[in-house]
């Protein structure tokens, strides 16, 4: 798994390849930690966070979106991104319906980092693709 980050207008965006769904949300993730600082000290402790959606898509933006609203909330920084990934169930079966991540990060407090506000995330320009044997992602944050 891998990212970058590309410089993009007044904004930052992520491009990022895993050979799984979940090892590409975390590398978006990780790509989001490190548009946020310098260098990711060892600090911090885990928490967790499950978030559902009706499409990858919309589940990868609400997932990101839920880490930037638990930055604020908990005054840490996530880092060390985990992620295990459930695909809605055939249609017309009884089961979940939705995409869900049921995700872990380790919260590192804002005081152990000189951190850049990254404001949001945006759906412009968002892609995720299935690439051969891989996931591509590309994400554009509001800085």
């Amino acid at each position: 798994m891998t990212f970058a980050l590309r410089d993009h207008t007044a904004d930052v965006a992520v491009e990022a390849t895993a050979s799984t769904l979940a090892a590409l949300f975390e590398s978006v993730a990780d790509g989001l930690t490190a548009a946020s600082c310098e260098a990711v000290p060892e600090t911090g402790e885990r928490f967790e966070l499950t978030v559902t959606a009706e499409s990858r898509e919309a589940l990868l933006f609400d997932y990101l979106d839920r880490l930037i609203y638990e930055r604020d909330v908990r005054l840490v920084l996530p880092a060390s991104h985990r992620c295990a990934i459930a695909q809605p169930d055939a249609p017309g079966s009884s089961g979940n319906a939705e995409w869900t991540v049921d995700a872990t990060a380790r919260g590192i407090p804002l005081g152990d980092v000189a951190a850049r506000e990254i404001k949001a995330v945006t759906y412009s320009e968002m892609t995720l693709d299935r690439r051969g044997d891989g996931w591509y992602a590309y994400v554009v944050f509001d800085v």
